[in-house]
């Protein structure tokens, strides 16, 4: 029987602005990538969330991005890869305080936006992000997209890497996500979605854009939280999983 995780990003509001339902979302998966405070959230923000799954008993990763409030961390910044490191073990610190005052931890570590993508083929950012988890502590896993830079620079370093596929993003042919400003790059239709991860977690494959299939081997599937309908979607495809066989649980 196939074992899958679900992860959603959450906490993401910031102040009087509110994005997502995070209460539902957390109850809808079993890993929760949680924002640090640069692309998204604030500290009372981060503390609801790490609650909320503290009580759903959720795992919680660290989901640390760019510097990049006004562009929700969608924007590749141009860093020197020492500054990099620092604001990665700052943001992962920040939600470890947090998650412990809560009555949970930080487990994981998963990338947010554009730097995510960025270290799926940038060695020096990559390797900066590296630096920072293993600083923090050598038994976080990092979450990744497979057959990335990243991937490859971690698992050297030893730390333990998840492979993440996605549940609402088109794919490109080399297995990369085709980028959010192209038409299509974020699929909607409940029904595509399904069979979508069904492929991912019964088969191991995903269709392209161009109509090619591609092995990709996931261990955790993420579905937006700032997606429309995003709690429906999740329960929808976690409803799917277990209809057909498939245990989802953390990774953790």
């Amino acid at each position: 029987m196939a074992t899958i995780d679900l992860n959603a990003d959450v906490g993401e509001s910031f102040g009087r602005w509110s994005l997502g339902d995070d209460t539902a979302m957390i109850s809808a998966v079993t890993s929760v990538n949680v924002a640090c405070g640069f692309h998204a959230g604030d500290a009372g923000t981060m503390y609801a969330a790490c609650l909320a799954a503290a009580a759903a008993g959720t795992a919680v990763g660290a989901h640390p991005g760019y510097r990049d409030l006004s562009g929700f961390g969608r924007r590749a910044l141009d860093m020197e890869p020492e500054v990099l490191t620092c604001e990665v073990i700052y943001q992962i610190g920040a939600l470890q305080s947090l998650a412990l005052a809560a009555g949970t931890r930080v487990s994981y570590v998963k990338p947010h936006g554009a730097l995510y993508n960025t270290i799926a083929h940038d060695p020096q950012q990559a390797r900066a992000v590296v630096d920072a988890v293993w600083a923090v502590s050598p038994d976080l896993p990092l979450v990744v997209l497979p057959g990335s830079v990243v991937e490859k620079l971690a698992r050297a370093a030893g730390l333990r890497t998840i492979a993440e596929a996605f549940a609402d993003r088109a794919y490109n042919p080399d297995g990369s996500l085709l980028s959010r400003a192209r038409p299509g790059a974020v699929l909607e239709d409940l029904g595509e979605i399904t069979d979508h991860v069904l492929r991912l977690a019964l088969d191991g494959k995903i269709q392209a854009v161009d109509g090619t299939v591609i092995d990709v081997a996931a261990e955790s599937i993420c579905v937006h939280g700032d997606t429309p309908g995003a709690v429906v979607m999740g329960r929808a495809v976690r409803a799917a999983l277990e209809a057909n066989g498939v245990t989802v649980a953390s990774f953790i």
